[in-house]
């Protein structure tokens, strides 16, 4: 068990030991705040390209099971950890090819990123492999994660059928999409066929609706993604979630913007403007629609203000920041991918 450790841009030090794979990991340093749902965590795409710190006390304590994946395999770098909770989880971690630290002081850790925003880093597993000088030399010259444009490297290279049977037949555009969106969707009684990011606004016509998945990095740069969004609007019921909400509301004339330290967790309470009711929801996004109070903003973070769901009736689309699908996560929003079928269905 070697010693390793992580490194932030602002040359902040946490030390640890290693876990998991041998190796370095670069990217941006975040937090979630999830008690349970390591595994869907670390296997959500949109988690690409960074290193995960867990707040719970102790990670990887009920094992690992295939059917809790989002995707075929992990998307995040890096999993930073107060205490290992199962030599199970670690193996898992290991086969992977993640750099899995223990030890790290996550409460300071947290705290850093929350008064200073996510930063780029570094996860060592062996400092004899790499100083901590050399690290932060090389953790300085990686992108920021503003601008980057991520959806291509986790996107489904062509199109799958994941539900053949059912009705209506509904489309989702993998931006980085996790199966539960899948599942829940198949659940409720659709034919689900997944299409690639690059997918055509004529080709999401040909469905019945079309779900606008969840994905890392920055909307901005997905200036062909938003145009195809745009192209869509009005001629197809459409349901975004996530980055699909963000990429709505740049199709619909609305801005968004990279939060400091962003919204990852089970437990982000949200407004329903119409109804007052607050829906505590799973949620995991760095970036965010700016706050407005226009009419077809119809969800709030109780957090900041940010924009957390839109309806535009006029052109049967509407989208949440949050994720219905809630794996893992509370049900309170559950019935927003069984309700967009049942609407389809009439």
């Amino acid at each position: 068990m070697s010693a390793g450790y992580l490194v932030l841009e602002d040359s902040t030090v946490f030390r640890g030991h290693s876990v998991a794979a041998d190796g370095i990991a670069f990217g941006e340093a975040v937090f979630t705040t999830g008690m349970t749902g390591y595994q869907e965590t670390v296997t959500d795409p949109s988690y690409a390209g960074q290193l995960v710190c867990f707040t719970a006390a102790m990670v990887g304590n009920y094992g690992v099971a295939d059917e809790r994946g989002e995707s075929a395999a992990p998307h995040a770098k890096a999993a930073l950890m107060r205490s290992l909770g199962g030599e199970e989880w670690a193996d898992y971690l290991s086969e992977n090819g993640l750099v899995g630290l223990e030890g790290i002081d996550t409460r300071t850790l947290v705290l850093r990123l929350r008064e200073d925003g996510a930063m780029r880093a570094a996860a060592v597993a062996d400092e004899a492999e790499l100083s901590v000088d050399d690290a932060l030399e090389q953790v300085r010259a990686q992108p920021e994660m503003e601008g980057q444009a991520l959806v291509a490297q986790v996107s489904t290279p062509k199109r799958y059928v994941f539900a053949a049977e059912g009705a209506p037949h509904v489309a989702v555009v993998d931006y980085g999409a996790k199966r539960s969106i899948m599942r829940r969707l198949a659940g409720a009684g659709a034919a689900v066929t997944v299409l690639p990011h690059t997918a055509s606004a004529d080709e999401l016509t040909t469905f019945d609706g079309v779900v606008l998945s969840n994905g890392p990095g920055d909307p901005e740069p997905l200036r062909d993604e938003v145009e195809v969004v745009r192209g869509a609007l009005g001629r197809v019921p459409i349901l975004g979630i996530c980055l699909g909400h963000q990429l709505l509301g740049l199709a619909t004339d609305h801005r968004t913007y990279k939060l400091p330290f962003g919204h990852r967790g089970a437990n982000h309470p949200v407004l329903e403007r119409a109804t007052g009711r607050v829906l505590v929801t799973s949620q995991n996004h760095g970036f965010a629609v700016e706050p407005s109070e226009r009419a077809e903003a119809t969800h709030v973070s109780l957090y900041d203000g940010t924009v957390e769901g839109f309806d535009f009736p006029e052109l049967r689309a509407r989208s949440v920041q949050f994720h219905p699908e809630a794996g893992p996560g509370p049900h309170d929003a559950w019935p927003i991918l069984e309700g967009f079928v049942e609407e389809l269905r009439r």
